[in-house]
């Protein structure tokens, strides 16, 4: 009799599971990829950022040079207060970066879906960004308390590069470190194909791994 298969025996990943996935190494990329799989199996999972996005969006949209990023900490939950301080410092840096706010507008993103070998992974920009001479970019955030990686901001760019044309056509991919308020752009070897071979071959380990798990 053939097993019946259900969605989590299907490997899959989200852009942030990966990318946090290729900055592992040795066996710490198996437990990682096991957690991940019993967290889908499970629908766990919680967003404590929302609040702080849509923050920073407010002060990009109406020019108020931080003013949500200040007030957000003070509308969270006690417990989340510590996390949105530390962010909301670094945001506010992030706004200052971008300049004349009244050059600067918000465009909207769209998922993507990349099948990175036969891993599919769920690429999901935070929002976009239209400068006055008219450039474009899809902003992901990074909250995390360390600085990404560069395996994970070689891969964050590259794949948001690849699906652009879904994402934001014609943008340029940005990914932002918030606490630090730093923004990450693709470099010469953002694209090339070295790094699509490397990024096929995590994929198909990953995928691997996922089944190990079952």
């Amino acid at each position: 009799m053939t097993p019946v298969r259900t969605p989590t025996d299907l490997p899959y990943a989200t852009l942030l599971g990966f990318t946090r996935y290729v900055a592992r190494t040795g066996p710490t990329k198996a437990t990682f990829v096991g957690g991940l799989r019993r967290q889908r199996a499970s629908g766990g999972g919680f967003n404590p950022h929302g609040q702080l996005v849509k923050a920073l969006k407010a002060d990009i949209q109406f020019g108020t040079a931080g003013r949500h990023l200040v007030e957000v900490v003070d509308q969270v939950k006690p417990r989340w207060r510590p996390l949105y301080s530390a962010l909301s410092q670094g945001a506010r840096r992030y706004l200052d970066s971008l300049g004349d706010l009244a050059d600067v507008s918000l465009m909207p993103t769209h998922e993507a879906l990349a099948m990175v070998d036969s891993l599919p992974v769920k690429i999901s920009p935070h929002f976009g960004l239209r400068r006055a001479d008219g450039q474009r970019e899809a902003v992901r955030l990074h909250f995390d308390e360390d600085p990404p990686t560069r395996e994970a901001t070689l891969a964050t760019l590259h794949l948001m590069a690849s699906h652009m044309e879904q994402i934001l056509p014609n943008a340029e991919p940005v990914l932002v470190d918030l606490r630090r308020g730093e923004a990450h752009r693709a470099g010469k070897s953002a694209g090339t194909p070295e790094v699509g071979r490397w990024l096929a071959g995590e994929a198909a380990a990953f995928a691997a791994m996922w089944r190990a798990a079952a």
